[in-house]
């Protein structure tokens, strides 16, 4: 299994490369990035893009909670982005957000509630379906790492506030804002 990388490492900020051959080595990319979402712990991951295991191709894979099951977006575009939000997703705006390759910061990002993606599947076959809510979000967060752009670059983008995960002296986890020099 390929393991995540980290911040400051390269690929990171590093716009990926459009995949153009579906083939027995985009299958153990792929493989091998269902490995690495699955054997996130804390926090657990629910999207990875390809070049979070240090390959610089235009795929990522989502997973919003472990009972659904992991789907794959290759060479992914968002063609269109919408501010209504619906009932259900009404709290979609106040979330956290954090990244396996930004270890232990966190940070809120507004993103579009609802879009519409096309993208291709893991044997080439062109889609084009919308997502609402937190999947939506995911993509959002994943399609930014495709083009090099960590969300840590988001909240500063959009004047937030960044905040480090600590352990209190109870063993609870609790969030302080970090300041930047």
């Amino acid at each position: 299994m390929k393991p995540i990388v980290h911040i400051p490492n390269p690929v990171l900020k590093t716009p990926a490369k459009e995949v153009k051959v579906f083939d027995k080595k985009l299958e153990r990319c792929i493989a091998d990035m269902k490995k690495a979402l699955i054997a996130t712990k804390n926090p657990k991951g629910v999207g990875l893009a390809a070049p979070q295991i240090g390959v610089p191709l235009r795929i990522f894979i989502t997973r919003p909670n472990e009972k659904t099951a992991i789907r794959i977006f290759i060479n992914p575009t968002i063609t269109k982005t919408s501010n209504v939000v619906s009932k259900k997703d009404a709290d979609h705006d106040g979330k956290m957000e954090g990244c396996l390759s930004v270890p232990n910061l966190w940070g809120k990002v507004k993103r579009a509630p609802t879009l519409t993606l096309s993208f291709q599947d893991e044997k080439g076959m062109g889609h084009t379906e919308v997502f609402t809510g937190f999947i939506s979000t995911i993509i959002q967060h994943e399609t930014d790492h495709i083009h090099g752009i960590l969300f840590v670059q988001r909240v500063l983008e959009q004047k937030g506030t960044l905040f480090e995960s600590i352990t209190d002296e109870n063993g609870k986890e609790v969030f302080e804002e970090v300041t930047l020099k």
